[in-house]
């Protein structure tokens, strides 16, 4: 009998929460992004909700502008932890919750990200996620001796070229390689091991890769790019996609592009899952839910809800708040995808700067729903019946009370329809979210000449 379909969940857990004010709801610790007991707290709570990981987004460097002055020290996204370092934490106070961070292709190399990813995969039992971006921001630039971020078309032919020189890393062993026998003296079989040997436009590595084949056989990607080549990537290379869409017909324009673009590189469908982001925010009855929300939208500062657009729309300070959204200069804009759905927004609902920077205060342009668990259990189905996504990443306004809400009364109501998971259907976090055992390149070859050879006899 085939698995039914299930919902696929995880958690951004960066920071206080997606909500612009989330550090400065009245029952969250204000410095809680610098405090491991935090971080416990949240990750603890994803794995009592089942959900399939739990992922720390990450800049090397300070990513919120201080445009206009002052917006940045009222904020907490100003520090963080190292994820890597997190997250191998982490792995030592859960069991089945996937640990995901993001790492840059930019101001890395391949061989230090295949390591770590890899050695947090033995440390966690197989549950190690990368999530693939490339940094676009000056700010991170200039921290590594730059003026500004490298042109986009070049960060993505490094990106593209990473991944590969990363999986090939990866395959170093095969899975059988390490024979540890005492009494022979031999450690591992030397025909198990394969020398990458890589020479690129980007790249010349060699490895091998001093750390084993890992438990999932190789970490989960995860994309995010809404671009053209960032789609073109995640058809290529990723496991599982972010997506950011704020109605259903923009979310399954995404899905269908991203699915049919993978049949190029000889994939099926079914081995990427699309997880747009979703603010849910629950109350057992809507007006609880409003009021919980609300509380945060009374705290935002304008300054901050200004800052908030500013990488995406310029710098509004100089605007009526109250008054229309301006076109943005293209110059000032760092990210256009992100942007344009702002824009979008706005045009399609008459809004004003103020009424935009809180639209977006929660979601940063993700969809949001405020209701009951009935009315974001809808919301998911809607979505996930309607071909616009194969789960979704969740978006906290505040943590880690804002998904300790969802754990509490939205995961038992997808559990009652059947969308949702009762228990963990595998140690690794490639087998909870269904997804392939990655064969060796040399053992499939193996299987595939004994397989001809068989064929070839039987003639």
């Amino acid at each position: 009998m085939a698995t039914p379909r299930r919902i696929r969940l995880g958690v951004s857990m960066i920071g206080m929460g997606y909500h612009l004010a989330g550090w400065r709801h009245p029952q969250a610790s204000a410095g809680g992004n610098m405090e491991l007991r935090h971080a416990i707290r949240v990750t603890q709570a994803a794995e009592r909700g089942l959900l399939d990981m739990a992922f720390l987004a990450d800049g090397v460097g300070i990513r919120f502008n201080d445009v206009p002055a002052g917006a940045l020290s009222h904020t907490c996204k100003n520090v963080q932890f190292e994820p890597l370092t997190l997250l191998s934490a982490m792995a030592m106070v859960t069991s089945h919750v996937g640990l995901a961070a993001t790492a840059s292709t930019t101001y890395n190399e391949p061989y230090h990200i295949a390591r770590k990813f890899a050695s947090l995969d033995h440390i966690s039992g197989g549950r190690a996620a990368w999530n693939v971006v490339t940094s676009a921001t000056d700010m991170e630039a200039r921290n590594f001796g730059l003026a500004g971020s490298p042109p986009k078309a070049g960060r993505y032919d490094r990106a593209a070229e990473f991944v590969e020189v990363v999986k090939g890393l990866w395959d170093s062993w095969e899975d059988d390689a390490f024979i540890r026998d005492k009494e022979a003296g031999l450690n591992y079989d030397p025909a198990k091991l394969h020398v990458l040997g890589h020479e690129g436009a980007h790249f010349r590595v060699n490895g091998p890769l001093n750390v084993a084949r890992t438990p999932q056989g190789r970490p989960i990607i995860i994309q995010a790019g809404a671009s053209d080549q960032g789609r073109e990537l995640a058809a290529a290379t990723a496991d599982v996609v972010y997506a950011a869409s704020q109605t259903l017909e923009d979310a399954r324009a995404y899905y269908d592009d991203v699915k049919r673009r993978m049949a190029r590189y000889g994939r099926e469908p079914d081995q990427l899952k699309i997880m747009p982001g979703i603010m849910a925010v629950p109350g057992r009855t809507r007006q609880e839910a409003q009021d919980r929300y609300q509380v945060l939208q009374d705290l935002v500062q304008p300054v901050v809800g200004l800052g908030a657009l500013a990488n995406y729309l310029g710098d509004l300070s100089a605007y009526d708040l109250d008054g229309p959204v301006p076109e943005p200069d293209a110059a000032d804009r760092r990210d256009h995808s992100r942007g344009q759905i702002f824009l979008d927004m706005a045009r399609r609902g008459n809004l004003t700067i103020r009424q935009l920077y809180l639209s977006i205060a929660g979601g940063n342009g993700h969809r949001m729903v405020v209701g009951t668990p009935a009315d974001i259990a809808d919301a998911m189905e809607e979505w996930f019946h309607g071909g616009g996504a194969d789960g979704f990443n969740l978006l906290p306004t505040w943590l880690p009370g804002g998904l300790e809400e969802v754990v509490e009364l939205v995961i038992p109501e997808l559990q009652r329809r059947g969308l949702y998971r009762t228990a963990y259907e595998g140690r690794t976090l490639r087998e909870n979210l269904g997804l392939a055992w990655p064969e060796h390149p040399a053992a499939a070859a193996r299987r595939a000449a004994v397989a001809h050879t068989l064929g070839s006899a039987a003639e």
